[in-house]
């Protein structure tokens, strides 16, 4: 059975870098055609995608996002990560990791495999 497990901090400083790692077991993140995402949901809002890295190791970003993340990859430990600069509180959020047969995941799919998520708290 497919599992994604998010792991990283949960309380970053403004202006930080948040760094999030995504380990899947299960499945490998280098075959069979899916897209792994990043998904963020903010308290009282809906879910937001952040962006994926393809099996082949091709990135696709939300245009809103794309000048402050970088999602990569290690096939060596299957894991896939995020980056996210220039933190603000409006960062945080629970943030989910994902895999799916589409680039953007904007709701869940029955197909779809999530991690339980972690929280993110930017403060000082």
């Amino acid at each position: 059975q497919v599992q994604l497990q998010e792991s990283g901090p949960g309380l970053v400083k403004p202006s930080q870098t948040l760094s999030l790692t995504c380990t899947v077991s299960g499945a490998s993140i280098a075959y069979g055609y899916y897209y792994w995402s990043w998904i963020r949901q903010p308290p009282g809002k809906g879910l937001e995608w952040m962006g994926a890295i393809a099996y082949s190791g091709n990135t696709y970003y939300s245009p809103s996002l794309k000048s402050r993340t970088s999602i990569s990859r290690d096939t060596t430990t299957n894991q896939f990560t995020l980056q996210l600069r220039s933190v603000t509180p409006e960062d945080t959020a629970v943030y989910y990791c994902a895999r799916a047969r589409r680039v953007t995941v904007t709701t869940p799919s029955p197909d779809d495999y999530w991690g339980q998520g972690t929280q993110v708290t930017v403060s000082s």
